[in-house]
């Protein structure tokens, strides 16, 4: 097992919070008996993939072309701060990920809080609406020209904008060809997924695996199902009192898990409720209504095609002057009954990633730090204390696709994080080198014959 790293992280001008610590604590982390160790340059800021011009609220990589699609906004108060989704291009140069603003959608007064991809559509929570929109890239053809003359005086930015771009010219530099990727958007639908009479707001919208289905949840404590393309309403229920933080479907759209602010996480079968999940009743020293529920995923497990598994996290109810800790459970996807529950640290959880594999779980916090667990054991093997500056609104890893392979390089997994302080970083995890079991055997023989003449040599006529 590879060394778990601990890395405070500084905190740049201009961010919300500045100064603290140069060195961090392990003691909270350490528990888990792995091997912590200190980055030696705590000072080093985690470096930025890149930076929006506005708060940043979701982000999704694309399957088939490793698109990286995040948005946000400052929303319809006339601040200045534009609402927009922004397509990246990620590319993996030297061992070191870069990212290039390839495409910017404006989406006018509303601000996406958060999207679903369904193939080349994308549901983005707008407000009380659900927005369909379908993107396309396509490459420019060699025979392509445009004049560098008429695009310097065209006022609305039409092609991708390329940081380093390379353009080849001819002619004398009347004209070049760009070969950036080219992308479009439009907007293919539209529905109202929160009827709130006050502050309606969609917080959370799924795909099922198969693509047939839509789930959205909102302030109004209903989840509403759509058939998928078609958007004809399937469901419209009742499921929690108050907002639904979060939603998940299973991969056989059997059961919907939600996830509301009153302290409920419950099982559905279409509009009927299952179960309602109770994480502690083995953790008698935790009160009723002391924590709730605050994400939740479901994820197979890697190399058992019939087992299933969902991930949820819960948060303290009330902060106290000595802060309690979150807790990451582990429950068996077909059964509903909690397979393992650990602790994961004292700053409170806002988001929950799962990779493709179901191997890692990624959280983010409130106070802007980052972590990478490991699902079989829920032991820690990653953490970035304050990567951004404020708190963490989405995280998504690379997908297993062999477009994301590509990307990810020599390493185990990656992972993107965004934040309300307009940035996006990486987090990587090196490959875990491990010996083949047949050296071990050899090393260990070795051994044996090492000490055995030892004492013949030392004892005469040990043997």
């Amino acid at each position: 097992m590879a060394g778990v790293y601990y890395v405070k992280s500084s905190v740049g001008s201009g961010q919300k919070y500045q100064g603290g610590r140069d060195w961090i604590k392990f003691d909270r982390f350490c528990s888990t008996g792995l091997l912590c160790l200190a980055d030696t340059m705590g000072r080093r800021k985690l470096p930025d993939l890149y930076c929006a011009p506005f708060p940043l609220y979701t982000v999704k990589v694309h399957r088939e072309t490793g698109l990286v699609i995040t948005a946000g906004g400052g929303g319809a108060s006339k601040t200045g701060i534009k609402n927009g989704v922004h397509f990246l291009g990620l590319e993996l140069v030297g061992g070191r990920h870069s990212a290039t603003l390839l495409h910017s959608h404006d989406t006018d007064t509303r601000a996406t809080m958060n999207l679903a991809l369904g193939g080349d559509v994308i549901a983005a929570g707008q407000d009380a609406n659900c927005c369909l929109m379908r993107f396309k890239q396509r490459s420019v053809k060699d025979g392509r020209k445009a004049s560098a003359k008429g695009a310097g005086d065209d006022g609305e930015q039409t092609a991708p904008r390329r940081r380093g771009g390379r353009r080849q010219t001819e002619g004398g530099g009347d004209e070049t060809r760009d070969e950036t990727p080219q992308m479009s958007v439009e907007t293919v639908g539209e529905v109202c997924s929160d009827s709130n009479p006050t502050d309606p707001l969609q917080k959370c919208v799924r795909f099922s695996a198969d693509l047939s289905l839509l789930l959205t949840g909102g302030t109004d404590g209903h989840v509403r199902v759509w058939e998928y393309p078609a958007m004809k309403e399937k469901l419209d229920f009742k499921a929690h009192e108050g907002e639904i933080e979060d939603l998940d479907i299973s991969p056989d759209n059997k059961q919907v898990v939600t996830v509301g602010r009153d302290f409920g996480c419950s099982v559905w079968s279409n509009d009927q409720l299952v179960v309602g999940l109770r994480w502690h009743d083995n953790m008698p020293h935790i009160a009723e209504k002391t924590y709730r529920y605050q994400a939740c995923r479901f994820a197979k497990v890697e190399d058992k095609s019939d087992a299933l598994r969902l991930y949820t996290v819960q948060i303290p109810h009330k902060r106290d002057r000595r802060p309690p800790p979150c807790y990451l459970t582990k429950w068996d996807g077909r059964s509903f009954l909690p397979l393992l529950t650990k602790t994961c640290g004292t700053e409170v959880i806002s988001c929950l990633a799962v990779s493709d594999s179901g191997t890692f779980l990624g959280l983010g916090t409130v106070t802007g730090s980052v972590s990478i667990y490991i699902a079989f054991s829920l032991q820690s093997l990653y953490y970035v204390q304050e990567a951004h500056g404020i708190v963490v609104t989405d995280l998504a890893f690379l997908p297993d696709s062999p477009k994301g392979r590509g990307i990810l390089g020599d390493n185990e997994a990656a992972m993107l994080s965004v934040a309300v302080d307009s940035r996006c970083k990486m987090h990587v995890l090196p490959l875990r080198r491990s010996f083949p079991i047949w050296l071990v055997l050899i090393l260990c023989f070795l051994m044996i014959v090492g000490v055995v003449l030892l004492l013949q040599y030392t004892f005469p006529g040990f043997i």
